[in-house]
């Protein structure tokens, strides 16, 4: 519990739900409350505890949960106007024969209505965060739209800039080169710099450097956007081992797998999220746990690919940032961190044969205070001084009751659609189940609109 008599301004007071707080020392609070001010949490404690503060609004959560925003730690926005489609094709046949036609015949406002329909999606299923993996136009002006809707919904987080640069052996021999390697190295990372300089790392959507693949993409690439990120103060982003077949065709081409040369290069860090690392060596899993660098964990989108498990908790034994992500609309076909819970869960346990092989409560961290950590943001954390980003969900649905183990209840049975209420930074950016800053209505009318004739150009249906 925290002191609610200091000076700190109460705007926001949310009281008499369960506040599960996501701070070992706290706990979750029965009855509790949590105030916030200037955009952040100022106290946090039971109802009775705060009953003495004077807030501008009150909201009471009675029959509700109060948690931290979820991060979803990689998904890519632009894929949203070819949700359904792409269905039964392994990885990279996927992206040649699928997703990069369908990439191609996007424009700007495309990507930037995807965009908007994405991060709507997201919010209303109670994510705060959100990294966005965007290569569809990369272009700066097309990055920077992208990152302004975003925040137009009011959520926060990170565009990585999709780069592919100069073409890489393993890109033309397995015929991936094309109409995304658009630029040369040198110059995709002057384009990234650019972009980084209009949305630098205070940025409420800030934008780093997002070498598509360590498979297929350049190596010089590489090692640039690792010293782009550290000179600018950021992270860095890029897909990694997520099928069998990339560390098998990146020894044939380099004679050692991609987080081996990412860790003999000095490019792993805390500065390196790495989205997926399913197919990791006992040797890789220390050194991505040594250095202290992050995966991003796709279990719903790894299921659809059948692309394999993630090491999990080897990962964090070994010291790793693990969080949750969504992977795109095209990839997973929702936006929602409750279902990725459960589905992080399940799938170690019937991968192990094991119900002690994961728990509720490591995949409700997952989605809260390791995906903040992964981030880099001051938030996944209910605690005096942390980014006000909450989440409240209902617990008077059918499918919730009764809730005895209310984090259990969270994982297993709750659904996006059982959120309440989303803030970010104080701001209520969800109410009553919609958006408070976007017209929904008019983003959905477009977005079909929009999704019939892209896919019309792409030729893809």
């Amino acid at each position: 519990m925290s002191d609610a008599t200091g000076p700190a301004p109460c705007d926001l007071l949310l009281t008499g739900g369960t506040v599960v707080t996501m701070d070992p020392s706290a706990g979750v609070i029965e009855d509790g409350a949590v105030a916030v001010g200037g955009g952040r949490v100022t106290a946090v404690g039971t109802a009775i505890d705060l009953a003495g503060l004077t807030p501008s609004r009150t909201v009471d959560c009675r029959g509700a949960v109060v948690l931290p925003g979820l991060v979803d730690t990689h998904t890519h926005l632009y894929q949203g106007l070819a949700r359904s489609l792409g269905e039964g094709r392994p990885l990279w046949s996927w992206l040649t024969d699928f997703m990069w036609p369908y990439a191609a015949a996007l424009t700007r406002e495309d990507a930037r209505l995807a965009a908007l329909l994405g991060a709507v999606e997201a919010a209303r299923a109670g994510t705060t965060s959100l990294l966005d993996h965007h290569y569809a136009p990369a272009d700066p002006e097309t990055v920077l739209a992208v990152a302004e809707a975003v925040e137009d919904v009011g959520l926060r987080g990170v565009v990585a800039r999709g780069m592919a640069g100069t073409p890489s052996a393993v890109a033309r021999e397995n015929g991936l080169a094309g109409g995304l390697f658009a630029h040369p190295t040198s110059a995709e990372i002057e384009l990234t710099r650019d972009c980084m300089t209009a949305r630098p790392p205070d940025s409420r959507v800030a934008v780093w450097p997002g070498p598509h693949n360590v498979t297929y993409a350049d190596q010089a690439l590489l090692r640039a956007s690792a010293e782009l990120a550290r000179d600018a103060g950021t992270g860095w982003h890029t897909h990694c081992s997520s099928t069998p077949r990339d560390p098998e065709t990146y020894r044939r081409a380099y004679g050692t797998t991609p987080v081996a040369w990412l860790h003999e290069q000095g490019l792993l860090g805390p500065g390196a999220t790495l989205a997926h690392g399913i197919h990791l060596t006992d040797a890789e899993v220390r050194m991505v746990g040594e250095t202290g660098s992050a995966v991003a964990h796709c279990p719903v989108s790894n299921q659809y690919g059948a692309d394999g498990v993630l090491r999990l908790r080897e990962l964090r034994a070994a010291g790793a940032v693990v969080g949750l992500g969504t992977d795109g609309a095209a990839y997973n076909h929702r936006q929602d961190l409750f279902e990725c819970m459960k589905q992080a869960v399940l799938v170690q346990r019937l991968h192990r044969l094991d119900p002690e092989a994961a728990h509720s409560h490591e995949a409700l961290a997952l989605a809260t205070r390791e995906g903040a950590r992964l981030l880099g943001i001051d938030a996944g954390v209910l605690a005096p001084g942390r980014l006000a980003d909450l989440t409240v969900v209902g617990l008077d649905a059918p499918h919730l009751t009764p809730h005895h183990d209310v984090r259990a209840t969270l994982v297993y049975a709750a659904r996006g659609s059982d959120v309440r209420m989303t803030i970010v930074g104080g701001e209520v950016v969800v109410e009553d189940g919609r958006c408070t800053r976007v017209d929904e209505d008019a983003i959905c009318a477009e977005a079909l609109d929009r999704a019939r004739a892209v896919v019309r150009r792409a030729g893809i249906v």
